[in-house]
């Protein structure tokens, strides 16, 4: 299948007027302890977890790249449909992981996140399922929400060391005379890794506000996943793009050339 055509034909679904309600905390531990088991190659352990939720587990191949993903999603119309989804790479251990907590409402970052998993091995795409502003309140916002499928997926992963690297969207407007705003959130011990991104992204000529040594907004520091990667010693970066930065484009490609250059040292570091 087209792994490309089968995300975003899901995304293209998030309406901003949508239902959603988080799961409840036994739902989302049951969901953390699959993916667990998926990690650990028991398939069959995680699906009878995760059946009982409306989820499904599914082994796919990318007709594009020919790599094998192991997908949790929605395996029938529900409340599930809008918890997310999670792609795992089923040709190696998972050595890195993108996070689009914002999909079409940080337009493009769904498809960014879709050339990067694509595009390099040994990676994971953890995808939420609804708009920011579906639900109830804040109820959809996974960036700032423990209460969620989403938040849950990252902290098993940090928890097994895997890193991740966050993607969100800004307008651009005058104040903000740059492509990318990088910081590491509330984890402050991937400094090393967000200034090789850093200089990765100005090589390629886009202009970068470093958080942890200019003067940004949008740094982060509320980030859910950010303050759970501080507190398992894990690698986390919040990257912020402009427009141009995601979809398509020359800056777009220099975003993904500089990001996958963050994501091949990972690969290699866990190897």
């Amino acid at each position: 299948m087209d792994l490309r055509s089968r995300i975003l034909t899901y995304t293209a679904g998030l309406e901003p007027d949508s239902a959603y309600t988080p799961p409840e905390d036994t739902q989302r531990e049951r969901v953390a302890e699959s993916v667990g088991h998926v990690l650990d190659g028991d398939t069959a352990k995680a699906e009878r977890l995760l059946a009982p939720l409306g989820l499904g587990l599914t082994r796919l191949t990318d007709t594009e790249s020919g790599r094998r993903y192991d997908e949790i999603a929605a395996a029938r119309p529900g409340r599930a449909e809008r918890w997310g989804r999670l792609y795992l790479t089923a040709d190696s251990d998972v050595r890195w992981n993108v996070q689009v907590p914002h999909p079409v409402s940080d337009r493009d970052t769904e498809r960014l996140g879709v050339r990067l998993l694509e595009e390099n091995p040994g990676g994971s795409l953890v995808l939420a399922g609804a708009h920011r502003e579906a639900g109830r309140g804040d109820a959809a916002d996974v960036a700032h929400r423990e209460d969620s499928v989403f938040h849950a997926i990252v902290v098993e992963l940090q928890k097994r060391d895997v890193p991740g690297v966050q993607l969100h969207g800004f307008a651009k407007e005058s104040h903000r005379p740059y492509e990318a705003v990088l910081s590491t959130g509330a984890a402050r011990s991937t400094l090393t890794e967000a200034a090789a991104l850093a200089d990765g992204m100005q090589a390629d000529g886009l202009r970068v506000c470093r958080g942890w040594s200019d003067r940004c907004p949008l740094e982060g520091t509320r980030n859910v996943q950010g303050k759970a990667a501080e507190r398992h010693h894990a690698t986390f970066l919040h990257v912020e793009l402009s427009p141009k930065a995601r979809g398509d484009g020359s800056d777009a490609d220099a975003a993904v050339t500089a990001l996958s250059g963050l994501v091949a040292t990972w690969n290699s570091a866990h190897r």
